[in-house]
């Protein structure tokens, strides 16, 4: 397979993630020997509150447990897109899941919140039977799927509700996320937030505290969506300010959707995205001197 081929296909595959289509010409590139997948797991009785485990190859016991969230303005998206993110925290031995959610105009915020909390108090009880001791819990997304996921982390009124808490999280991971955006002025994102009475509380970065999970923040420098400056350096100022452990990454050769191509099998080497990714999973629970 060449190198051409793979950049053309990788680049033909960015016009469809930028219009929220099928990532089918990335996912038939990844292998498919490297987990083992339980799919269409429902955690919710909505048609969109479903979700697909990729189980690592191996003993799983004390294996990291990540539960990804997608994203798409909180409009689109299908955990079938993201058979590469799948694959390849599987395949660095960690049990993945990606999880579809209430998306507009069915839903609204905070409606989207609600189901990624249902999708967490899923995998926190399933995920016994799946190995005996269990390892470090993590939340992950990208772009709207980040907010999902830091809002889990950071603010308790989303899991309170399944008896649960930020403190049930080793860890966040969020690449290219959205943590401020007050005023709105994406006009496809507006509607999802009630523009012009938005919430305060809406915002991520509002409910940082000291007992917030250790982060992983990651972002692209030319990200045009998601200015990088405001959201995810202000968001490891105020973690960093709390005492909260945070990591920060900045890549100046990708942008808000090549960052999550970079997971991808055949773009792995294009920045260290997984690499990083993956020893902070693996690292998640550790005490901060590790």
């Amino acid at each position: 397979m060449s190198v051409p081929f793979l950049r053309a296909v990788g680049l033909a595959s960015l016009s469809l993630l930028t219009a929220c289509s099928p990532l089918a010409p990335i996912n038939a590139f990844i292998p498919d020997d490297s987990y083992q997948l339980q799919a269409d797991q429902a955690y919710g009785t909505h048609k969109r509150q479903h979700l697909d485990v990729y189980f690592p190859a191996g003993d799983l016991d004390k294996a990291p447990v990540a539960l990804f969230f997608y994203g798409g303005s909180w409009r689109g998206g299908s955990k079938d897109n993201y058979t590469f993110v799948g694959e390849a925290l599987a395949a660095r031995g960690i049990i993945a899941v990606i999880a579809d959610y209430r998306v507009y105009p069915d839903v609204t915020y905070p409606d989207f919140l609600h189901d990624s909390a249902a999708a967490l108090a899923w995998v926190i009880e399933q995920r016994s039977d799946w190995q005996p001791q269990p390892g470090p819990l993590v939340v992950m997304g990208h772009s709207a799927g980040a907010y999902n996921a830091a809002m889990l982390a950071l603010d308790p009124r989303w899991l309170a509700r399944h008896g649960l808490s930020p403190t049930d999280l080793d860890a966040w991971v969020a690449l290219a996320g959205p943590f401020e955006f007050l005023p709105i002025l994406n006009p496809r994102v507006k509607p999802v937030f009630h523009h012009p009475e938005t919430p305060l509380d809406s915002q991520p970065i509002e409910h940082v505290g000291e007992h917030s999970p250790p982060a992983l923040l990651m972002a692209a420098r030319p990200d045009r969506l998601v200015d990088p400056e405001r959201n995810t350096q202000a968001m490891a100022d105020k973690l960093s300010a709390a005492g909260v452990a945070v990591d920060t990454h900045y890549f100046d050769s990708r942008n808000h959707f090549t960052l999550l191509l970079t997971l991808a099998h055949p773009f792995q080497d294009w920045d260290p995205v997984l690499d990083i990714t993956v020893d902070f999973i693996h690292q998640s629970g550790s005490t901060p001197a590790d």
